[in-house]
């Protein structure tokens, strides 16, 4: 029997939400890592019971936890400490430690990133963002982190190596952070070739690998920006998230700072879709699960005003890939409503019909099971959410 759960990353802990086949009762277990910061909750998709965590504080740094039962029970990779449910977040010894190469695969040494002032400053690790577990095999996932880099575990989270190629690009001495940091946050494996993924950094833009990560080119043609001195430039761009469909992983759709696009070239080419929506700038964007000429966004009023246009929350659909959109208002608050969705914060089932769901700053958590057409709260008053993931389980 299908059932759902949704893995839920929050300023103050992490939830895992689970409800039958037909989505309208849910259970909520949590906060797990009470108090820390949870950027990302990911489970694997060849093992859906092995789910990696991101957490990190201020204090303490940056963990990596994982659980091979689906959530109840967590440890922290290469250390022999277990982590019960209700762990309060104190630290279990010393484990998967994040460090940047000196130099790339090449040889080239990797010294400095460009800072907002024009100044160069030293590549450092604050935290990782986004875990992308591998397509095919439990054991490697992949993890992307501020300062911008993607690093490689094959050992289920034991190790981590960095693939410096991405940083050792001619381009990543002029990488600047964004207004949240330097961060690597969108990883996606295209599920046809696994020598091929793409990545999106903030402020930098999209790159994309196809020797499984030895070599990286940026895929920014046809984006604009009109903030940094070269509104064209290669690199610069400050994309807020990429979405493909499995069945046509060369059509990618971006959510950039100001900006809808689409690429029908695996990223080599881009074009705007941003047609009718009230606002083009928003943070998350999702491919329906059955139609890959249907996606979804989140507009917010400005990069400035991250609230929805006019106070009212809407998600809003194109059935056509862009450029005609519809709102979808139905459940959700159309007034003194002044809550964000963040990048990670929106995902998919793959169940029939198939359902969306996506996490406010606010602490909401909503699901619609028809597409779209309807939504309601899955759980409200959560911390701020950061991520929302789902797993559909046979």
């Amino acid at each position: 029997m299908t059932a759902i759960r949704v893995l839920v990353g929050t300023r103050k802990g992490a939830f895992i939400l689970t409800s039958d086949a037909k989505r309208r009762k849910w259970s909520v277990e949590g906060p797990h890592f009470a108090g820390w910061e949870i950027y990302h909750v990911a489970g694997s998709p060849v093992n859906p019971d092995r789910i990696f965590a991101s957490q990190t504080s201020s204090w303490f740094g940056q963990i990596i936890q994982r659980s091979d039962d689906g959530g109840k029970n967590w440890i922290q990779p290469g250390s022999d400490a277990s982590v019960p449910s209700d762990n309060a977040g104190m630290p279990q010894g010393e484990s998967n430690k994040f460090v940047y190469d000196t130099s790339d695969d090449t040889g080239k040494p990797l010294t400095t990133h460009q800072w907002y002032d024009g100044t160069q400053h030293p590549w450092e690790f604050e935290r990782v963002w986004h875990l992308e577990p591998s397509l095919s095999d439990p054991d490697t996932v992949y993890a992307g982190v501020e300062d911008a880099a993607l690093f490689r575990s094959t050992d289920g989270g034991v190790t981590w190596h960095e693939l410096a190629g991405l940083r050792g690009h001619v381009s990543g001495p002029s990488w600047q952070p964004g207004a949240g940091g330097l961060c690597l946050h969108t990883i996606v494996m295209d599920p046809e070739n696994e020598d091929r993924m793409f990545v999106a950094i903030s402020a930098a833009g999209a790159f994309r690998t196809d020797d499984g990560g030895f070599t990286w080119k940026p895929i920014n043609c046809g984006l604009v920006s009109e903030y940094i001195p070269e509104p064209t430039a290669e690199v610069g761009h400050c994309v807020h998230r990429i979405a493909i469909h499995p069945t046509r992983p060369h059509v990618l759709f971006m959510q950039k700072h100001w900006d809808v696009m689409r690429s029908d070239d695996a990223g080599e080419t881009w074009h705007e879709v941003s047609g009718n929506l009230p606002s083009d700038f928003g943070f998350p964007v999702a491919v329906h699960a059955h139609e890959p000429e249907t996606i979804y966004v989140v507009p917010i009023e400005s990069d400035s005003l991250h609230y929805p246009p006019d106070a009212k929350l809407r998600v809003y659909r194109s059935r056509n890939g862009g450029n005609e959109w519809e709102a979808l208002t139905e459940g959700l608050p159309q007034e003194h409503c002044y809550v964000n969705v963040l990048r990670d914060a929106m995902a998919v089932d793959t169940a029939d019909p198939c359902g969306i769901y996506f996490g406010t700053t606010g602490g909401q958590v909503y699901a619609s099971a028809n597409e779209g057409d309807s939504w309601a709260p899955i759980v409200r008053d959560l911390p701020a959410v950061l991520s929302v993931e789902v797993q559909t389980l046979s």
